[in-house]
């Protein structure tokens, strides 16, 4: 499918826009099921959100064992369990209203063929600022030195990254962002030339954490993310994404899908907010795993996260992204973001970088991949369950239209504020 296979003005359902395929029935067969959805492991304890038709808003919810329990008599936003002391331990013993069958609420989330009478899935952050970190991956602060310098040239970026290569000549897995080491590094790819403020948050001691979306504007599981149809350089960032409370502390963990649109960043890093901020361009989901005895920052760091990308093109690409490969510790990454030089009333929800930067042909030898209409992105870990997204142009994708005004009405009309 071509961007002009996009039909200019969607149908909508219940006053959402829902893209369709002219002449075509639209099948949401991408979107999986619970066994994919939900972590491998049995007693993860597991919290979310669902738009709930009968209070005409969002419910924060606990999945066990497969059945979607209501705490919105206990907790009106997700984020205020998070901000409990022990929020794996309360949620593991609250007990609260049977909402619904997990597979049955995830398969009525795709827009096409939702039914709005019944709950969906949404997003499981709510209040929690939307952030990312930025070149936590040495792979990947190589590949924004190139998008810099082929200024959204495919084909240009192709010939720098086979001179780059050459050029370095070092192993930059074990490189510590600050070091002497760095250090000597930065001032070589200098000397050849290279300079670019990407080596300064790749391995100088500050590291790029910026504002991914505003608050409630992030999607998703089963639902489509955007980019822009102005873009022609694109691709997915799979990342693990950490639930930080306002006091700094990390209580969970998610997936996310920082959508990147890597020829508008290219062209100047002072377009990031237009190449990161868009509509349903940051996904995150399905859901929160709490941490417990059993699950915590060591295993955070040993995590492998997966990627999928197929397209209506036949074209598939698979791509894995290591934890333990990361030249910044998420902690440190935390540390950056919030402490007493800023803070998080509602705490945040931390995107940690990726070292996915596709440089696999999809078309024309030498020009890369970047996304196509309909293209269906599967981001896994069995730790956490997956992550799966439509690809459709951002103009295009169901509008935010339910900002905090409007959840702080739903909340009240409902007694729970």
């Amino acid at each position: 499918m071509t961007a002009t296979d996009v039909p200019s003005h969607p149908e909508t359902i219940d006053g959402r826009l829902t893209p369709t395929t002219a002449g075509e029935p639209r099948r949401e067969d991408w979107v999986g099921d619970a066994a994919e959805a939900l972590p491998d492991d049995a007693g993860s304890v597991l919290i979310g959100r669902i738009w709930d038709p009968s209070v005409g808003g969002p419910t924060p919810v606990a999945v066990r064992d497969g059945e979607v329990v209501d705490l919105s008599h206990r907790f009106p936003t997700v984020r205020d369990i998070c901000e409990l002391p022990d929020p794996a331990a309360t949620v593991a013993g609250l007990d609260g209203a049977r909402v619904g069958d997990f597979g049955e609420i995830l398969a009525n989330t795709a827009v096409a063929t939702r039914d709005p009478g019944r709950p969906w899935l949404l997003t499981p952050v709510d209040l929690q600022a939307l952030k990312a970190a930025g070149v936590t991956f040495p792979i990947s602060m190589i590949e924004r030195v190139i998008e810099e310098r082929a200024r959204g040239d495919l084909a240009l970026a192709a010939d720098i990254r086979q001179r780059m290569f050459a050029d370095i000549g070092v192993d930059l897995h074990h490189l510590e962002p600050g070091s002497a080491e760095a250090d000597r590094l930065k001032s070589l790819l200098v000397s050849e030339g290279m300079w670019s403020q990407y080596l300064e948050v790749g391995i100088g001691p500050d590291a790029e954490i910026f504002t991914k979306g505003q608050v409630l504007s992030a999607v998703g599981t089963a639902v489509d993310v955007g980019v822009l149809a102005a873009s022609t350089w694109n691709n997915p960032e799979p990342e693990i994404t950490l639930i930080v409370q306002s006091s700094g502390r990390i209580v969970g963990a998610t997936l996310g899908n920082d959508v990147n649109l890597r020829d508008i960043e290219g062209r100047s890093a002072l377009l990031l907010p237009l190449a990161k901020d868009n509509n349903a361009s940051c996904a995150i989901g399905p859901l929160i795993r709490l941490f417990d005895d059993r699950f915590g920052m060591e295993r955070v760091r040993e995590l492998e996260v997966r990627l999928e990308v197929r397209g209506v093109d036949d074209f598939r690409l698979e791509a894995v992204s290591e934890m333990t490969w990361m030249s910044r510790d998420p902690e440190d990454l935390v540390r950056q973001l919030i402490g007493p030089h800023h803070h998080y009333p509602d705490g945040a929800a931390l995107m940690l970088g990726t070292m996915f930067a596709p440089i696999q042909d999809r078309g024309s030898p030498g020009e890369g991949f970047t996304h196509k209409v309909d293209d269906v992105v599967r981001i896994s870990c069995p730790a956490l369950g997956t992550l799966v997204n439509r690809v459709r142009h951002a103009q295009e994708c169901e509008p935010w239209h339910f900002g905090i005004r409007d959840l702080m009405g739903n909340l009240a009309r409902r007694g729970l504020l």
